[in-house]
């Protein structure tokens, strides 16, 4: 399913079908629909017991270089600033804060508290809704609210649209089995 996703994503948005954003509803909203229904079905399939918490905060580091893309885009005036670090989007944060916990995690070999875990996460969750909230509001779509000056326009195009269209909802769903994976845990 996760391949067959991303080759339709991919096509349509190599041949601009995301880009026209005149339609009703905004073709862009597909990409959000079908990556909330590629999570769930990798939510409900993954077993509990399957999961490697370390694996899952791996995951996270993944934010990093996402955060430097998006910087190179804001040169390149493909999004606003404040779709970047220098503007509203703190994720970075998560991403170098989950490679000190994973680093810390392997050479220790110790379990983080639960609290901590689930803190961090639901931190990271936050995070992650503000610069989904802003990067949406600043698409040149009906209901663009920032950026007139700069809309996100990027994230309509190949290969950007994997951002919202894969990374983002994998990064959540990353976030999720690891507070399960918390809770269950004794």
């Amino acid at each position: 399913m996760s391949v067959i996703l991303l080759l339709v994503t991919g096509v349509l948005a190599y041949s601009g079908f995301f880009e026209n954003t005149e339609t009703k509803p905004p073709r862009f909203l597909l990409v959000i629909f079908l990556g909330i229904v590629m999570a769930t079905y990798f939510y409900k399939i993954v077993q509990k017991d399957g999961l490697n918490s370390n694996k899952l905060l791996a995951v996270h580091i993944l934010r990093i270089p996402v955060e430097l893309v998006l910087y190179q885009l804001f040169l390149g005036k493909l999004i606003p600033e404040l779709m970047t670090f220098t503007g509203y989007n703190f994720d970075i944060l998560v991403g170098v804060s989950a490679l000190i916990i994973l680093i810390y995690l392997l050479i220790t070999r110790n379990k983080l508290p639960k609290l901590f875990v689930i803190l961090w996460n639901c931190i990271g969750i936050l995070f992650l809704t503000i610069i989904v909230v802003i990067a949406i509001l600043s698409s040149p779509l009906p209901i663009q609210q920032f950026a007139f000056d700069q809309p996100n326009i990027a994230l309509l195009k190949f290969p950007y649209i994997y951002l919202p269209g894969y990374i983002v909802p994998i990064v959540y769903l990353s976030h999720i089995l690891y507070i399960r994976n918390e809770i269950s845990r004794k």
